[in-house]
């Protein structure tokens, strides 16, 4: 376990974390410092433990409209993937319908040119024409 001073409201704190985390333990501690400086400038000095709790709560209040955010972007995802899974099924089965007719139509002109052929050739082996 590495370990870390941070410093709030101006005292240090030793605080223990994983290895590599130092830096983000030290990032979170300064953020959270600045709510404390906040809340002290607003309210003056008003205990340690009540500054302490109440930007805990700020940050609670944050984490939960960021929580309530993603909670809608998630939803708005799960809907974007059904439309596109709409729109990707029914161009599947256009393509599919496109492909039948133009099979049919194939089929239909093969016919077509078998009769023709099949005239020319009657046309080109009649004696006396």
């Amino acid at each position: 376990m590495a370990q870390v001073t941070v410093t709030i409201d101006g005292k240090a704190y030793r605080m223990a974390c994983e290895e590599g985390q130092e830096d983000h333990l030290i990032a979170l501690s300064s953020t959270f410092d600045r709510y404390v400086g906040h809340l002290k400038t607003q309210f003056g000095e008003i205990g340690d433990l009540r500054l302490t709790v109440m930007a805990g709560i700020m940050v609670m209040d944050e984490l939960s409209e960021l929580n309530k955010r993603v909670a809608s972007l998630e939803s708005e995802l799960t809907a974007l993937r059904s439309g596109r899974d709409e729109v990707l099924a029914g161009a599947e089965k256009r393509e599919e319908l496109l492909l039948s007719s133009v099979v049919e139509l194939t089929e239909k002109l093969t016919g077509i040119t078998r009769k023709l052929t099949g005239r020319a050739d009657l046309v080109a082996s009649t004696p006396g024409e």
